[in-house]
C-alpha cells in the first residue's frame, strides 16, 4: 500500500476536463470552472471569467450538478486562468466514550 507521501505525488488527468462550480462558503457567490486534474490533497482548474474580487482563501468546489459531491477548498495559486487548490480536511472528531471502552 502506498504511503501518503506517495499518494500525494499522484495525479489523475482528465482526458475530457469535467465541468464543475466554485462556490463561496456561505453561498454569495459562484463561478464555472473546469476540473484538469485532481490527486488526493487538490486539483488544477481553469477558469474562464475574472476571479478578481472573490474570496478564494476557503471555497466549495462542487464537482456534481445537485451539490451533492463537493471538496472544501482553499487556493494555492493563480496562473492565468488556471488555478491550484488544495483540498482542506475535517479535524478528526474525538472518539466517543462508548468507542473507548
Amino acid at each position: 500500500m502506498p504511503t501518503e507521501k506517495e499518494q500525494e505525488g499522484r495525479w489523475v488527468a482528465f482526458e475530457h476536463p469535467l465541468p464543475a462550480q466554485m462556490m463561496a462558503i456561505d453561498g454569495t457567490w459562484r463561478r464555472a470552472c473546469i476540473l484538469k486534474d485532481v490527486s488526493d490533497v487538490g486539483a488544477r482548474l481553469r477558469v474562464e471569467t475574472s476571479i478578481e474580487g472573490l474570496t478564494l482563501n476557503e471555497f466549495f468546489l462542487l464537482l456534481s450538478s445537485t451539490g451533492l459531491a463537493y471538496r472544501r477548498c482553499q487556493l494555492d495559486r493563480v496562473n492565468g486562468e488556471e488555478l491550484e487548490v488544495s483540498f482542506l480536511r475535517q479535524k478528526a472528531k474525538a472518539k466517543r466514550s462508548s468507542d473507548r471502552d
